[in-house]
């Protein structure tokens, strides 16, 4: 299932796992932030065992935003191993989720 991670947390539980972990930033309050947020915990649901899901909320002042040069809320990181290996940003329909997810869950 989805949950909100730390700065602290997230070298161990992202960076660290081999697992695919989506990461989703995002600010509680932005209305594309609240279009989005049921698809995710939705598809955190559907492939609970298969990746991880993660939401850091920007405005907790981990920098984590920064770091990854996040311009546009909400932002999804898919990671693999420690990397950056897909995003999606903005209103991004679920369908487009779901096949970057199984792209990545494949090895593609």
């Amino acid at each position: 299932m989805n949950r909100t991670i730390s700065r602290d947390e997230f070298r161990k539980q992202v960076i660290e796992s081999i697992t695919l972990s989506l990461v989703q930033f995002k600010i509680e309050w932005r209305g594309a932030c609240q279009i989005v947020s049921p698809i995710y915990e939705e598809l955190a649901a559907s492939y609970k065992g298969q990746a991880n899901f993660f939401t850091v909320d920007v405005e907790d002042g981990s920098g984590l935003d920064n770091e990854y040069g996040i311009m546009e809320l909400p932002t999804i990181l898919f990671f693999k191993s420690g990397k950056v290996i897909d995003h999606v940003a903005g209103l991004t329909p679920k369908n487009v989720v779901i096949s970057k997810i199984e792209n990545a869950l494949n090895g593609n």
